[in-house]
């Protein structure tokens, strides 16, 4: 037995709670090592010494180029768990608590594995309607400026005194006249990136947090565009930046001219006085900021009167317009007090609104059910990237950093993460594929038939590629005749229509070291779906006999043989 690759934490991904009765606890051991893994459970506070504990086995729940990894989902009886494991492999028996092997159970039960108790205010509970959602992610100065139109013209408003330009003439009016488009589409969500008043036409240098950015309308166009998708059923998420921001915001400008006097000094992290603001965008500001951009200084969240402002902020579009929820920008770099602080606000407000948190690495950290909902799964797209795009990796590689995805998480916390292919930040992934129509279309199946919020960036149903930042926020080509727009449109339809696809456990069919067809299960009681996703250049073997459900969608079959990228999504019910 490879004692090395075993693996439990108590109280994480590897234990968590459901809900007030569910359990579900992991092992992780070496591929193939264990031939079998039991879990022992017993109330941790009764009176009986020994403790008596019952026995469950664990199955195979998922495994990736290394790992196995076991799992069981039990009701509990007791809300104060002690447990441990019983590993099998061939002849050898092996108990596993406390983090250390052992051959014999112990009567003090405080040395087995803990958890202490299945509270309510631990729950992991995302907003359950995120597992229904289909995303839209628009990009407002790139999208429309009336219906099925975009003028492409740069415009230059003003706002109490200060200047802010567009670039390309997006308006939320826009965006309203076109929720016709976006509801044939499919969508049931917006995310549009930010809509506050700032100088840049990407409005990340905000100026105000309380009103719309002239270039874009109007805070009353706001409020007609959330009630017109409201009564249509969409949901909308707009973007809050509160990690800095526009060096014109008045607090900023005020600590500019007053120095030590300001009342606003302590509003930003490290400030050096007197502030001096390069003009040359090359220079490095003496101030800390987003990234090293000398127009964006980073807010000082800690302070409590910086905390209770944008709390405020929180508070008022939630309440004043009733939006949906907060995709939240630059999240990694913002303390967590703050976003815990956020996150009360955001709930005592409504309970059902998302806190979407901006984090490119793995995100465990803010998912603790008191953070974020979710986080945009940027993970999604680099492992697509290497499998679909450039096919560096083969099938079993893929499903290893898939089940990676998987595992490092509690189950609510994958079905709520904002999967994508692209997005405002990085390059269109149709150009990542070379304009390989074949490859996108079958990166775009998967995630649309992955667990978590599928988003779509603004244009990819038209064909739109980019490599760099004026490529890929271009003019949403409107009128465009694309044979993506009928694919996406069947894409998203298949997930809306299929409850194992938004709800359902995913399994692992094939996924074979040197293939390139990958197949995956999603299922629920007395129904799965099964897709299969062709890269080979050569004919796949043919599926399984077991596989005769009924076929919901196919591209280039002969049958079940699945030709040169093409796939196959088959429904079976018993």
């Amino acid at each position: 037995m490879n004692k090395k690759a075993v693996l439990h934490i108590p109280m994480s991904q590897y234990a968590f709670a459901l809900d007030g009765e569910r359990m579900v606890f992991r092992l992780r051991a070496a591929r193939g090592d264990l031939d079998g893994c039991r879990l022992y459970y017993g109330d941790r506070s009764c009176r009986r010494t020994p403790v008596q504990f019952f026995g469950i086995p664990m199955e195979t729940a998922a495994r990736d180029e290394l790992f196995d990894y076991y799992e069981v989902e039990f009701v509990s009886p007791f809300r104060r768990i002690c447990y441990y494991f019983e590993l099998t492999a061939g002849e050898e028996r092996i108990l596993y608590y406390g983090d250390f092997f052992s051959d014999h159970l112990v009567d003090d039960r405080s040395e087995y594995y803990q958890f202490p108790y299945m509270h309510r205010a631990d729950l992991i509970c995302p907003p359950d309607w995120m597992q229904d959602a289909v995303i839209y992610n628009i990009f407002p100065d790139s999208f429309a400026s009336g219906k099925s139109y975009i003028s492409g013209r740069e415009s230059q408003k003003e706002f109490r005194g200060k200047a802010v330009r567009g670039k390309r003439g997006g308006t939320l009016r826009g965006i309203t006249e076109n929720i016709g488009y976006l509801k044939d589409l499919g969508i049931n969500t917006l995310y549009i990136n930010p809509i506050f008043a700032a100088g840049e036409y990407h409005k990340y240098d905000l100026i105000d947090y309380f009103h719309v950015d002239p270039c874009f309308g109007s805070d009353e166009d706001f409020r007609e565009l959330v009630d017109t998708c409201h009564e249509t059923g969409l949901r909308v998420i707009i973007d809050g930046v509160f990690n800095h921001s526009g060096w014109q915001w008045d607090k900023f400008e005020d600590v500019v001219e007053k120095g030590e006097a300001s009342r606003y000094r302590d509003w930003f992290y490290r400030l050096k006085l007197p502030v001096r603001r390069p003009e040359d965008p090359q220079a490095y500001p003496d101030y800390e900021c987003f990234g090293y951009e000398r127009m964006m200084p980073k807010l000082a969240t800690d302070r409590e009167e910086v905390a209770d402002y944008f709390c405020r902020v929180c508070r008022y579009w939630l309440e004043e317009f009733h939006i949906d929820g907060w995709r939240l920008d630059v999240a990694s770099e913002v303390n967590d007090d703050f976003w815990r602080r956020f996150y009360r606000t955001a709930k005592s407000v409504n309970p059902e609104a998302v806190l979407i948190g901006e984090v490119w690495e793995s995100a465990g950290h803010w998912l603790d059910g008191k953070i974020f909902d979710s986080t945009m799964n940027y993970d999604f797209r680099k492992h697509c990237r290497r499998f679909f795009a450039s096919g560096s990796i083969d099938a079993a590689a893929f499903d290893g950093r898939v089940t990676h995805m998987r595992m490092r998480y509690c189950r609510q916390s994958v079905s709520a993460q904002m999967n994508l292919l692209d997005s405002h930040d990085v390059s269109r992934f149709l150009s990542l594929c070379g304009g390989d129509r074949a490859a996108f279309e079958l990166a775009v199946l998967f995630l649309m038939t992955f667990p978590g919020m599928p988003s779509v960036f603004y244009g990819d149903e038209l064909g739109v590629e980019g490599v760099n930042e004026d490529e890929y926020r271009q003019a949403m080509p409107w009128g465009r005749e694309d044979a993506l727009l009928p694919f996406y449109r069947r894409a998203v339809r298949l997930r809306n229509e299929e409850e194992a696809l938004r709800r359902g456990s995913f399994h692992t069919v094939s996924a074979e070291k040197g293939s390139r067809l990958y197949v995956y299960e999603r299922r629920l009681p007395g129904e799965s779906v099964l897709a299969a996703l062709n890269m080979d250049e050569a004919m796949a073997a043919l599926l399984p006999e077991w596989l005769d459900g009924r076929l919901l969608w196919q591209r280039d079959l002969q049958g079940w043989e699945l030709g040169p990228r093409g796939f196959a999504v088959i429904k079976k019910e018993w």
